[in-house]
């Protein structure tokens, strides 16, 4: 039975820790609770939006007017070097589960507080690494004709950071299939301590965040370099802050609002167009309607 929930605070449910309430809300632990819940929000007319984990997206100060699908669907299995794994699966669950049986190609992937479903959506990338190089298909729910398909790679349409899915609002991720490769158990638990401590090192995780802010265009400087250079590190807006250890990232020093990251958002945009002609893009995600 699809719980549907009224006025449901959204910082509770991103890692930012800002937002403000969900009209409605409500968890889908299964495919069929998804469709049911879409149809539900077509049905009174109501705007939607998918939730992962949280990670990467910013809820807005109003909350949404509309539904908030937060997806759990969370079912592992493995296939030879094939994991499937459905959106809801948190990558840390999907790390750890390839390292106990062996199979490398995600180790890469810890320490990053999202799901499959997200990953796949942003293509997910970090240290030469991205979800589309080990992504073989993803099976897909398509809102305008109330169908689930199956994508290739190609389908897919990765490019840095972007997505089919990121384009096309009415593909709903439903689950991946991911092609990795035998590797030696101790290696890649070598790997993943290793990454595990350079985020330690290098990332601000001792205070909330959506994680990199914008995205590293290829043939461009990182946007970290870009905005210490323009003398942004450690920059305010009220409670939220140009993270003094690694100036990719905005932090919430506790209490932030919407308001204030979004305006320090368009103080870094504007002194970085200044000074190096380059337009960043946002990585983080808005909770707007679709």
């Amino acid at each position: 039975m699809l719980n549907i929930k009224k006025n449901v605070p959204l910082a509770k449910y991103t890692t930012f820790k800002i937002g403000g309430p969900a009209k409605y809300f409500c968890i889908a632990k299964n495919k069929e609770d998804l469709i049911k819940a879409v149809k539900k929000a077509k049905e009174l007319k109501l705007s939607f939006f998918i939730l992962g984990n949280g990670s990467n997206v910013l809820a807005l100060d109003r909350g949404f007017d509309g539904l908030v699908i937060k997806i759990e669907n969370c079912k592992l299995k493995i296939e030879n070097c094939n994991i499937y794994a459905e959106a809801g699966t948190k990558l840390k669950d999907l790390v750890k589960l390839s390292a106990r049986k062996g199979l490398a190609g995600l180790e890469w992937l810890a320490g990053i507080p999202g799901t499959v479903g997200g990953a796949v959506y942003g293509n997910a990338q970090a240290f030469d690494n991205k979800m589309s190089d080990i992504v073989k298909t993803v099976e897909v729910f398509d809102v305008k004709n109330f169908k689930v398909k199956n994508f290739s790679k190609k389908q897919c349409h990765f490019s840095i950071k972007d997505s089919i899915f990121k384009k096309n609002k009415n593909l709903i991720i439903i689950s991946a299939v991911l092609k990795l490769k035998k590797g030696n158990k101790r290696e890649i638990q070598k790997k993943i301590k290793e990454y595990l401590k350079t985020r330690k090192q290098k990332h601000p995780l001792n205070f909330p965040s959506a994680g990199s802010v914008f995205i590293n265009k290829k043939g461009s400087p990182p946007s970290a370099f870009l905005i210490e250079s323009a003398g942004l590190k450690g920059a305010k807006l009220a409670k939220a802050m140009v993270s003094k250890k690694h100036a990719g990232f905005i932090v919430n020093l506790g209490g932030a609002k919407a308001k204030d990251v979004l305006g320090l958002i368009k103080i870094i945009k504007q002194k970085v167009k200044n000074k190096f002609g380059i337009n960043l893009k946002e990585e983080i995600q808005i909770i707007s309607p679709r």
